[in-house]
C-alpha cells in the first residue's frame, strides 16, 4: 500500500529557502576562489572595465557605483573576504544539499551556524547601520524557523 504526503506550503518554503541558501553558497564559494586567483586589484579593473561606461552615461546608477566602490575597498581585506566568501560559502552550500537530503543530523548543527550567521549579521547591521545585513538576517531567521519546523515533522529513527 503506497502512502502519500500532504501538500505543505511550509515544506514548500523550505524547500525554495533551502534551495536559494545552496545556490548563494555555490556562488560566495567560487566569488571567494575568484578573488583569490585574480587578486583585489586585478578584480577591481576588471569590474572598473564594465562598470565605468555605465557610471558615465548614468551617475546615479547606484548598483553600478556600490559594486565598483565594493571591488575598490577589498585592497585592504581581501584576505579576510576570501577566507569569509569560501568559508561561509562551504558552510552554507553543504547544510542546503544536507538539509535537502534530509539527514537528521545536519537539523541542529544548521541551527547553530545560522544562529551565529543571524547574530553577525545584526551586529553588522548595527554597527554599519546597513538594511542589507538586516535583511539578510531576517531571511535567515525565516530559514531557522522553517528548519525547525521541518525538523519536527521527520519522523524518529
Amino acid at each position: 500500500m503506497q502512502t502519500t504526503k500532504r501538500f505543505s506550503w511550509a515544506h514548500l518554503l523550505f524547500l525554495i529557502t533551502v534551495a536559494i541558501k545552496g545556490i548563494d553558497g555555490v556562488i560566495e564559494t567560487a566569488l571567494g576562489a575568484l578573488i583569490y586567483a585574480m587578486g583585489p586589484d586585478r578584480l577591481f579593473f576588471f569590474i572598473a572595465r564594465f562598470t565605468t561606461p555605465e557610471l558615465e552615461a548614468n551617475p546615479s546608477n547606484h548598483i553600478a557605483r556600490a559594486v565598483q566602490n565594493g571591488a575598490a575597498g577589498l585592497a585592504g581585506t581581501a584576505g579576510f573576504a576570501v577566507f569569509y566568501l569560501v568559508a561561509h560559502g562551504v558552510l552554507k552550500a553543504g547544510i542546503a544539499y544536507n538539509l535537502l537530503r534530509d539527514r537528521r543530523w545536519i537539523f541542529a548543527p544548521a541551527c547553530v551556524i545560522l544562529t551565529g550567521f543571524v547574530i553577525y549579521l545584526f551586529y553588522h547591521a548595527a554597527q554599519k547601520h546597513s538594511l542589507w545585513a538586516f535583511g539578510f538576517g531576517l531571511f535567515d531567521l525565516f530559514t531557522i524557523g522553517l528548519v525547525i519546523n521541518e525538523w519536527r515533522k521527520l519522523p524518529a529513527r
